[in-house]
């Protein structure tokens, strides 16, 4: 207690409150200048941008995808929502994002890919940054009825053209259709929009858009997370009932606690052990953030059919604390949600609450309760608790995980229960 009284002295406290203080009043009173500026200021961290983007979301502050003609170099608060900063997206260095506010602040807004191309030159805005720009979805806006995939099919012939007018400029020529197309620009009215100079500029041959899927992927690998929607997004109620702590909250747990979380694996990397047994290490990601889960030789031998990339899995593991600020999950047992149900028990309030309902449940659901060396046969049971008009989601803990989903649920309705099994996939 001595230690306390000086390794924290009261001008150390006093520092800290006010700063304390003066930012739970700025986050209270301006929430979405708030957050655009926190995210901002961790901009280059993808993990706490995630995260901060999911608090966004249940703070009601949409966070919009990056756009080239309205977003800046930082996150921007736009009325009661957040303009992403183009500072964020992959490829996109400072040369070029400054070039791109610079030509849109003194000859307004770009109205389609080549108009881009053309009045940035090509050595600061390079073909690998426009493709981070259509794939992250900044030129979405631009041509009206273009997609991402029509604007990467075009993408090629407008640079070549770009940079060929680019040579043509700086030669003091031009070619004839450009000075033609000049020509009929300044024979229109005075303000015309110039649109006649980008005319002669080639597009490739119509395309349908990417599948959402393929489209999603793009997004994650140019911005580090997924924009326009999440795979997870789909899940119902009762099974995000079943993840009551996001990935990045582990950091906040205490090492070896248990915990159930849905996410979807985004890497996985197969490890040999010295004795010749197989193993793995899972890249896990949810709204919220992503970590690493460890899948040891045992518990491998009976989920590798489950473990693939882009599965989406609810995962029974506990936390493994490396150090202050590394934090790995170590699996036990998880269920592939496309393929999972969940055993819903229907409860009045008056039910919930009765001494004897809740040991009679227990006991039916003890009767079919996972064994600790079984994996990949566990069914989570929610309960539907109903007081009137209302419904609300409890989770029953781990423990009362079934195996058998229909001999479980024929044991519930013979002891007058009112259950069902569901899929995550449908509402309940």
């Amino acid at each position: 207690m001595l230690f306390a009284e000086y390794c924290f002295n009261k001008s150390h406290s006093t520092a800290y409150g006010a700063v304390t203080y003066q930012t739970a009043y700025l986050k209270a009173h301006y929430p979405v200048a708030y957050m655009a500026a926190l995210l901002t200021v961790n901009a280059g961290t993808t993990d706490k941008v995630q995260r901060y983007i999911a608090n966004c979301n249940a703070m009601g502050i949409e966070v919009m995808p990056p756009d080239v003609n309205a977003s800046g170099i930082d996150f921007t608060p736009v009325g009661d929502r957040i303009l992403f900063g183009l500072s964020a997206v992959r490829n996109l260095g400072d040369g070029a994002i400054r070039a791109l506010l610079e030509a849109r602040s003194s000859d307004g807004p770009f109205r389609s890919l080549a108009d881009l191309c053309d009045r940035i030159p090509g050595s600061t805005l390079n073909r690998r940054s426009l493709e981070s720009l259509i794939h992250c979805g900044a030129l979405d806006g631009l041509e009206p009825g273009a997609n991402r995939a029509q604007l990467m099919a075009d993408l090629d012939l407008i640079v070549d053209w770009a940079a060929s007018r680019a040579r043509d400029r700086a030669s003091g020529q031009g070619n004839l259709f450009d000075l033609m197309a000049a020509a009929t620009a300044s024979s229109d009215a005075a303000g015309g929009d110039g649109s006649a100079d980008i005319s002669t500029a080639p597009k490739a041959a119509p395309v349908p858009d990417y599948p959402p899927t393929e489209k999603l992927r793009l997004e994650k690998e140019l911005v580090g997370f997924y924009l326009s929607d999440h795979p997870l997004k789909q899940l119902t109620r009762p099974v995000q009932l079943l993840s009551p702590v996001g990935l990045g909250s582990l950091e906040e747990l205490n090492d070896k606690a248990r915990v159930s979380v849905v996410g979807m694996v985004s890497g996985l990397r197969p490890v040999t052990t010295r004795k010749g047994d197989r193993m793995a290490v899972l890249q896990l990601e949810d709204l919220s953030g992503s970590c690493e889960a460890v899948v040891f030789p045992k518990t491998y031998a009976r989920l590798a059919d489950h473990l693939m990339v882009d599965a989406r899995l609810l995962i029974w593991a506990s936390v493994d604390r490396r150090g202050d600020d590394q934090v790995q999950l170590i699996v036990d047992d998880c269920r592939v949600i496309d393929q999972l149900q969940v055993l819903m028990v229907e409860l009045e309030a008056q039910q919930a609450s009765d001494i004897a309902v809740q040991h009679k449940l227990r006991e039916c659901l003890t009767q079919h309760r996972t064994e600790k060396d079984e994996a990949g046969v566990r069914v989570p049971v929610v309960a539907m608790v109903r007081l009137g008009d209302q419904v609300r989601y409890v989770r029953l803990g781990h423990q009362f995980c079934v195996r058998d989903s229909l001999a479980a649920l024929s044991s519930l309705e013979a002891q007058a229960f009112q259950a069902r099994l569901s899929s995550p996939l449908v509402a309940a």
